[in-house]
């Protein structure tokens, strides 16, 4: 790497990514350069002579492994096929193609997603006894994903289901499956029963850098540890972990230092994302948290403007200070509708804010709405080919064998879920015995039906697992199984709604194909395809649609972003910090400190809050106390805002003339 790219890095980012090693802290507060640190430090090392085969750096998401990968290659000129960035979870996926035989699974195993993984508590459970009542598969599901990351264990949390967890377990390993925990979970048990596995990974992987370090759960830092021996960096920030809820444990970087004698700490301070005024904020806020390492945010971008505190009366005069003020500041700052970030607690307050958008015509995108992979038809069409790929996934397979319709009801289903049941096996080698059975329970049309449903799965095995061109493959088998005709029968009275859902299908087939033909994609075949939609996430799909349009999302989905100009929305108490974290203690009251801090860092020149007095909650409308955090800031940072007055005659005709001049220049 040149001299040249070191001269643009500030002396502590310098030190950061000329330390190759030896274990290494990274404290990156918000704005400093984090990706960029990362990215030339894998580049200098492969410039020292680093093989690329050596180095593994993990991270949270799709799109920050993809980021730091692009710009690696940018900074090198190198293609790294070797070079392995990952997430940690398609990191545990690719330890347990090579080795999950080990444990009983075969190497094809299906990756269950939330609604898989619910579908087969629901089927266990009722195999169990449990009523419908006690099958609130969502608590479950949040259950046996918090036993699994090491959050509870069965001392602490509800064990009536523990026997339900057990069934669970082995309804997985029956259907050749795993959740999404399992990533990382099997691995590690894969590493302890298996010391010659273990021993494989640490001589190939000398260097290890993990990002977002603070987001780590327990079992992702075991994972990193048990392969990891003295050249490893953390870079992360306590100020911003803000996802207990789903297993972080901030407290991993106590565990680092203590694991790892003798660390090097190095603390990145300098912003380069926000104004003076914003660091400030964020700064005073944070400083009120004890749990934390001692830093302070500084900018060279200036003081800029102030905060500005409004009070609207309610959640719909709320939304028309957001609308007003986005179309006054693309107008006055000629500022387009991407250089906005609304944030909010809670998903339930985008209703007020949509409607304002919707009523002054400001195009928008809400994130964390329902995912491209979770719509039916494309649940349909994926769940075909994980039966063709793995016939003994059992939960895909109830999904498709009777959808389009065969004739195959509920009786027959019972029939076949019987066999496996005494049997011990899966739904597919259930079919299969009663098909060739001598004295079948089932009638003879009956046997025909799923005769030829079973010749067609496999007649679409052999064509899709050989050779190239998966999305025609892909679109052949959708006209196979008349799936169009299924959705003009299912929407009879809605021909339109019919063919947009098959636009939907031609948009999957179009994905596929971009998706083989990328030059960088060493494996189009139809397991890798699945394994990656499997761990997509849905900022990775939406991010095309944050261009020209306002962006509404919740904080936590806000990590990681920044716009110009952000309002935080719904600053009031019992949303933040939100009433449930006051009921669990103040350690998670920190943690909504964490979050409001990090939502004041996505702005980079101005920032607004909100907190109305009056809120609508189901039927009443209740009055409101401005969030405790707002009195944190400090005061000579903000600005109460006050509504425009009515406007005058006079400034009426100069706004007229204004705005004809600007129409005849």
């Amino acid at each position: 790497m040149s001299s040249l790219a070191f001269n643009t890095l500030n002396e502590k980012q310098h030190e950061a990514v000329t330390t190759l090693e030896g274990p290494i802290l990274i404290i990156a507060g918000a704005g400093s350069g984090k990706t960029r640190v990362i990215t030339y430090r894998i580049a200098n090392m492969l410039e020292s002579g680093i093989p690329q085969s050596q180095i593994l750096a993990l991270t949270f998401t799709n799109k920050a492994a993809k980021e730091m990968e692009e710009r690696v290659k940018e900074l090198t000129g190198k293609k790294l096929q070797n070079l392995t960035i990952s997430t940690f979870h398609a990191f545990g996926v690719k330890i347990l193609r090579q080795d999950i035989e080990m444990l009983g699974w075969r190497s094809n195993f299906s990756i269950y997603d939330d609604v898989d993984r619910n579908q087969l508590i629901k089927e266990t459970g009722r195999e169990l006894g449990f009523t419908a009542d006690a099958l609130d598969v969502y608590k479950i599901g949040s259950l046996f994903s918090n036993i699994k990351i090491g959050r509870w264990d069965w001392e602490s949390a509800n064990d009536q289901y523990r026997k339900l967890y057990e069934e669970y377990q082995s309804g997985l390993k029956l259907y050749n499956a795993v959740d999404f925990d399992d990533l990382i979970g099997l691995p590690i048990k894969l590493f302890r029963e298996f010391p010659e596995v273990l021993q494989k990974y640490r001589d190939r992987y000398k260097y290890i850098m993990v990002d977002e370090f603070q987001d780590t759960s327990i079992q992702q830092y075991l994972l990193m540890h048990a392969i990891a021996d003295r050249n490893v960096a953390v870079v992360g920030d306590d100020d911003q972990s803000i996802y207990s809820w789903r297993g972080a444990n901030y407290e991993n970087i106590l565990m680092f230092e203590r694991d790892f004698p003798g660390v090097r700490e190095i603390r990145l301070e300098q912003n380069y994302r926000s104004t003076e005024t914003i660091l400030a904020a964020a700064n005073g806020v944070i400083s009120n948290n004890t749990n934390r390492k001692d830093k302070a945010l500084w900018s060279g971008n200036g003081s800029g403007k102030p905060i500005e505190i409004f009070m609207p009366e309610n959640e719909s005069a709320e939304a028309d200070f957001i609308c007003e003020m986005i179309q006054s500041l693309c107008i006055s700052e000629k500022r387009s509708y991407g250089d906005f970030g609304v944030l909010i607690r809670a998903n339930t307050l985008t209703r007020a804010i949509e409607e304002g958008f919707l009523q002054a015509n400001i195009p928008y995108t809400v994130s964390g709405g329902t995912s491209f992979f979770q719509r039916k038809e494309i649940k349909d069409i994926i769940s075909y080919l994980r039966v063709i790929s793995n016939h003994d996934d059992d939960i895909n397979l109830l999904r498709i064998i009777n959808t389009p319709r065969r004739g195959i009801g509920r009786k027959t289903i019972e029939q076949i879920n019987e066999i496996a049941k005494n049997q011990k096996c899966s739904l597919w080698t259930s079919i299969n015995a009663l098909i060739s059975a001598q004295e079948s329970p089932l009638a003879d049309k009956m046997k025909i039906e799923l005769e030829s449903f079973v010749n067609m799965i496999t007649e679409q095995r052999s064509l899709l697992l050989g050779g190239k061109g998966l999305a025609k493959k892909v679109r052949a088998m959708v006209d196979t199984v008349n799936y169009m005709d299924y959705l003009m029968q299912e929407y009879q009275k809605n021909e339109k709604a019919a063919r947009f859902k098959f636009l939907n299908i031609e948009h999957l087939i179009t994905s596929i194909d971009t998706w083989e033909n990328n030059p960088d994609n060493f494996d189009t075949g139809l397991y890798a395809y699945l394994n990656r939609i499997t761990l997509i996430s849905r900022d990775d799909m939406e991010d095309d649609s944050l261009k020209g349009k306002v962006s509404l999302m919740t904080i936590h989905a806000s990590k990681g972003l920044e716009f110009p100009v952000v309002f935080i929305a719904g600053a009031e108490e019992g949303l933040i910090p939100h009433a449930r974290s006051l009921e669990e203690g103040d350690g998670n009251v920190e943690e909504e400190r964490r979050l409001f801090y990090v939502a004041i860092t996505r702005a980079r020149d101005k920032l607004f809050i909100s907190a109305c007095r009056k809120r609508r909650k189901m039927q009443n409308v209740v009055d409101c106390t401005p969030s405790p955090f707002l009195d944190e800031i400090p005061a000579n940072l903000v600005e109460y805002h006050e509504p425009q007055g009515e406007v005058s005659d006079d400034m009426a005709l100069n706004i007229l003339a204004s705005m004809k001049n600007k129409f005849t220049m």
